[in-house]
């Protein structure tokens, strides 16, 4: 090749170069502007609630008093599906990444991932005709036999109808979520790695906690955020399966609501300073979803350079 080709071939490395930053620094502020834009709209039109008279407000409190039991009750909600289907979802991953035959993993690996393309509507129909039903003899047996326990106070819901229901579905729902990203990790630990401590005597478990986890820790916590943002704002499931009620410790009786299922089940009535209401509910949904995603950052950036990895 001539010299005067390769200069040309440099210009255009050059100009593309060039091309793909600024259009990539463009998406970054494109996706910035409209997060900002977002916010701004959330807070222009819920304004009237925080200037109107507490005795307005639903419950007649104020609006701190109407949204903190259904802040309280989505953060439940979100926590039962996490604890639930992080340990069932990373084990997954594992046994896919790991143990199963090449050829079974495969099959099992397509088949988690069409699990996150079901509609949540179809969840919901799920848990509220089949698993809630299910869940009442266990409810039942709890309230009889744990029922000192605030968390399973009767007496039990009829209805199966509750807020661990609600989180049991939600459970369902992340768990592709988090048993994709996990797997495609592992499968991505240096393989060096695992030879190494196999080589040493490591039996496969071993091997597993001493250099596919470590390598894989942020992950596994992007994985886990990245799902517990799905289960904060999930709204059509929770809304089928929930029996809407008051704050109560119990998580097998009626009652609790979550934002996302207050705003779906009253937006379409809404008008006036009820309206405002339900959006300034979205608003603290959006805080509190964009507060677990600084908070998942900043764990990943702490624990990246102690990672595998590195």
């Amino acid at each position: 090749m001539t010299t005067s080709a390769l200069t040309r071939s440099e210009k255009s490395g050059q100009a593309g170069d060039k091309v793909f930053s600024r259009a990539s620094m463009g998406a970054g502020i494109l996706i910035l502007a409209t997060l900002f834009a977002v916010a701004l709209f959330l807070f222009v039109q819920a304004l009237p609630v925080f200037e109107a008279d507490p005795a307005d407000v639903s419950g007649g409190e104020g609006f701190f008093s109407y949204i903190w039991p259904i802040v309280i009750g989505t953060v439940i909600a979100a926590a039962i599906a996490i604890l639930v289907a992080t340990p069932i979802g990373i084990g997954v991953a594992l046994f896919i990444s790991h143990y199963a035959p090449r050829r079974f993993a495969a099959g099992l690996g397509y088949l988690i991932d069409l699990l996150a393309a079901i509609p949540s509507v179809i969840y919901g129909a799920w848990g509220y005709m089949v698993l809630a039903p299910a869940l009442v003899p266990a409810y039942e047996w709890l309230a009889e036999n744990l029922g000192f326990i605030p968390l399973f106070e009767g007496p039990a819901s009829q209805t199966g109808k509750t807020i661990l229901t609600a989180g049991i579905v939600l459970a369902v729902m992340v768990l592709p979520i988090i048993t994709s990203l996990s797997r495609e990790i592992f499968l991505q630990t240096p393989s060096l790695h695992e030879e190494a401590a196999l080589a040493l005597g490591a039996t496969r478990w071993e091997m597993i906690s001493m250099a596919v986890l470590p390598f894989a820790r942020p992950g596994i916590i992007s994985a886990v955020m990245l799902g517990l943002g799905r289960a904060l704002g999930e709204t059509m499931a929770v809304a089928l399966v929930l029996s809407t009620g008051s704050l109560i410790p119990s998580l097998i009786k009626t009652g609790n609501q979550t934002i996302a299922a207050e705003i779906a089940l009253n937006f379409p009535e809404a008008f006036g300073l009820r309206l405002a209401e339900l959006i300034a509910a979205g608003l603290v949904l959006f805080v509190i979803t964009l507060a677990v995603n600084m908070i998942a950052r900043w764990i990943i950036a702490r624990h990246k350079e102690f990672s595998g990895a590195n």
